[in-house]
């Protein structure tokens, strides 16, 4: 099992989703919307400064799943170079 978590500016959300729906449609995961955060480039705060928020998503999934989930957000980053966007990986234990 590996835990993938997505950060991304807000604007290329759409983008992200639909990729992710139409290559994994039963990836199951938890996302959240209206992210603040401040990271190597910028600031997303959602105020009159800095206006752009981020989301996060992230999945307990497969080693599968998450090497498509990397190869979305390639081809993501490669359509929109200019915008934040980030991917995680955590390798689970057996317990």
């Amino acid at each position: 099992m590996i835990r993938v978590e997505i950060i991304s500016n807000q604007s290329v959300e759409d983008d992200i989703m639909e990729l992710i729906e139409q290559e994994i449609p039963d990836l199951q995961y938890t996302k959240l919307s209206g992210i603040m955060g401040s990271g190597e480039h910028s600031k997303k705060f959602g105020n009159t400064v800095w206006s752009e928020l981020n989301f996060c998503l992230f999945a307990y999934t497969t080693e599968e799943n998450a090497r498509k989930m990397k190869a979305i957000i390639h081809a993501i980053k490669e359509k929109f170079p200019n915008e934040g966007i980030s991917i995680f990986f955590t390798q689970g234990i057996d317990l």
